[in-house]
């Protein structure tokens, strides 16, 4: 059984442009990043689009959306920004009740030294396989439903927003 990965940019896949000086994207970084961690689960990538997550849209969500439908597999996981990663949530979660996906991101993009990336991409890959039906966000070692996650950007994690 295989899992898919769609890939919407983020800090995860940004990328050090040195004539602009700036943080931009290029290409995504997965095909190398699974290659290094060795990952052996079959999986399907999809590049979805790639911008930062506060320019993501409505109707950019709604393309996640639709992938996500459309997918044959029943695990998912979403490489997304995580400044708008708990909206996307919600619309998977309210849209996707029979299928598992995991949101996950990055602080520090992946070509930065001292990134998450990769940590995070691995718990995604993980929790997507043990985790029942629902929308979930991975992040720093932790995971949580889609219904009761907050992004605290003064400390710069996920934690839990309480009931719901």
């Amino acid at each position: 059984m295989s899992m898919r990965i769609i890939i919407t940019g983020g800090t995860f896949d940004k990328y050090y442009d040195e004539i602009r000086g700036e943080l931009t994207f290029k290409e995504t970084h997965l095909p190398s990043i699974l290659r290094q961690a060795r990952v052996t689960v079959p999986i399907v990538l999809e590049i979805n689009q790639l911008i930062d997550s506060l320019q993501m849209t409505d109707a950019d969500r709604q393309r996640v959306l639709e992938a996500s439908l459309r997918a044959p597999e029943q695990q998912i996981v979403v490489i997304h920004g995580t400044d708008t990663m708990v909206e996307t949530a919600r619309l998977l979660g309210e849209a996707c009740p029979d299928k598992t996906i995991v949101l996950t991101g990055a602080m520090v993009p992946y070509s930065v030294i001292g990134s998450d990336a990769l940590f995070n991409l691995g718990c995604g890959v993980m929790a997507v396989q043990l985790l029942p039906p629902g929308a979930y966000i991975a992040m720093n070692g932790r995971v949580f439903p889609w219904h009761s996650v907050r992004k605290n950007r003064e400390r710069g994690f996920f934690e839990d927003s309480g009931p719901h």
